[in-house]
């Protein structure tokens, strides 16, 4: 046998070979051989998100409007920004979700006050927020904080920084939720007046 004949019949072995371990590996592939879903509003991934989403009440993510049908406490601050809460809302999860909008009434642009980021140096460093906003149960002598995400971000409104005369910011804020036995908490926003609001 002629080296040239050798060399041949080793390639078509090997081309052979690598057929074979490409059509074996294409039936392997453990999703029954069809190719992969593409991600869809409904697909895992985008359920992933949107649970997260489902976190943050309407207007959380600015696309939509919050309900604003209710008003549960307009809370007026001597700084020229006015709180007015619309929701209280407790959910399945064991969460408390509480909406409003804040409005500049001053009649100048103003900077929100840094304060309403709250002390925590983790939560300051996250960027502007209203994390300094607490609730407190007179009930059960507890106060509630902004609940945090795993990278500790607070779960509310971030990065309100200015904010135009006559302006209106929608806001949400994220809180464990109080006993189903207490009726009311009191709404603790820094540089502002203390509200009293009802739990849904």
């Amino acid at each position: 046998m002629s080296m040239r004949r050798a060399t041949r019949r080793r390639g078509v072995a090997v081309a052979v070979v690598a057929l074979t371990l490409s059509v074996s590996l294409a039936g392997c592939g453990g999703d029954g051989g069809e190719p992969p879903a593409q991600e869809t509003p409904g697909s895992a991934s985008a359920a992933s998100s949107e649970g997260k989403g489902d976190e943050q009440p309407d207007g959380a993510n600015g696309n939509e409007v919050p309900d604003t049908s209710r008003t549960l406490a307009t809370i007026n601050g001597s700084n020229g920004f006015r709180f007015v809460i619309h929701s209280a809302s407790r959910d399945d999860g064991g969460f408390l979700t509480v909406t409003g909008a804040i409005e500049n009434t001053s009649g100048k642009g103003q900077s929100a006050p840094v304060q309403w980021n709250g002390q925590e140096a983790a939560v300051k460093a996250t960027g502007r927020s209203l994390g300094g906003m607490t609730l407190v149960d007179k009930v059960e002598k507890k106060r509630y904080y902004v609940l945090r995400d795993t990278d500790g971000y607070p779960l509310t409104t971030t990065g309100i920084s200015r904010v135009d005369p006559g302006e209106q910011i929608s806001f949400f804020a994220q809180f464990p939720a109080p006993p189903t036995s207490t009726p009311e908490v009191d709404l603790q926003i820094p540089l502002m007046p203390v509200a009293t609001i009802e739990l849904s």
